[in-house]
């Protein structure tokens, strides 16, 4: 049964929403603590470790490729790191498996690691699944205190779903966005979880329309350029949460944002916001 089976459209506009860096303050933690930390020990590149940390850092949250799949973002700094520090054995494998896989996730790297005829392409199949368990085990470890929302998140998702029908789509893993999500009651604010484990960003957006939806009627808020990204394959608006200035970016969401989509009237203002994205995110 599908995730899709179980949803009901009840509005004419949707929200599609993304967590980590978006709603959630969890995306520097879970970089800082987590998935860098946890590449450096499954490869055993502790003699690298501080300037590959670093470079993980910019990969994941301080450059363009900010938001990237956890997978994606696993095989560009293992590709750099086979060109400037040590082989890194079946590499080519694991970059053709983020660039051809349907779905980028626990279950789609543990189906091509079983397939795989190859040994130096099983191993790092292997090795990255056990790499995302060790991140997802090091992130329920975090302490609770690192995985708050937004001010002005909870608030922002309360006022859509008033008007919209809300999405979470996530490239994060489920268990721990559920978890995050049901906390802070936000869950109560939305009606569908779209996490790592259903697909990109792009195919859930697309998988929503199916339900006959307006593009136009259609908001992606993100924090990332594949958010903004996701939202251009599908012809739909984006609002971009802003990196440092999340609160105020809530807060007009709220006062500006959702009125202009409901008038009708989002797409110059959507330009303006898309190039205040573009700058900010550049100025980090």
């Amino acid at each position: 049964m599908s995730i899709f089976d179980s949803f009901e459209k009840k509005h004419d506009y949707l929200i599609c929403v993304d967590s980590d860096g978006c709603v959630m303050d969890t995306m520097n933690c879970k970089h800082f603590h987590c998935f860098g930390p946890c590449m450096v020990r499954e490869w055993g590149l502790e003699a690298w470790q501080q300037p590959i940390l670093e470079r993980w850092n910019v990969i994941n949250l301080f450059s363009m490729t900010r938001g990237v799949n956890r997978f994606k973002g696993l095989a560009m700094a293992l590709s750099e790191i086979d060109r400037q520090y040590t082989p890194i054995p079946g590499i080519k494998s694991l970059q053709h498996w983020v660039e051809t896989a349907p779905a980028l996730s626990n279950d789609g790297i543990t189906k091509a690691a079983a397939e795989a005829a190859d040994p130096d392409a099983k191993r790092i199949l292997e090795k990255a699944l056990a790499w995302s368990k060790a991140v997802n085990a090091a992130i329920v470890q975090l302490d609770d205190n690192l995985k708050v929302p937004y001010s002005g998140a909870k608030e922002g998702l309360a006022a859509a779903h008033q008007f919209a029908d809300v999405a979470m789509v996530s490239s994060a893993n489920r268990d721990a966005v559920e978890e995050e999500w049901g906390k802070f009651g936000l869950l109560e604010h939305t009606d569908i979880v779209l996490a790592q484990d259903v697909g990109s960003k792009a195919a859930c957006i697309a998988a929503m329309l199916n339900f006959g939806y307006d593009p136009d009627k259609v908001l992606m808020i993100g924090d990332a350029p594949g958010d903004d990204d996701a939202a251009v394959r599908n012809k739909v608006h984006f609002y971009p949460i802003l990196v440092n200035h999340e609160k105020a970016s809530w807060e007009e969401a709220v006062a500006v944002a959702f009125g202009k989509l409901r008038k009708g009237a989002y797409a110059a203002y959507g330009a303006e916001k898309k190039q205040a994205f573009l700058d900010n995110l550049s100025d980090n």
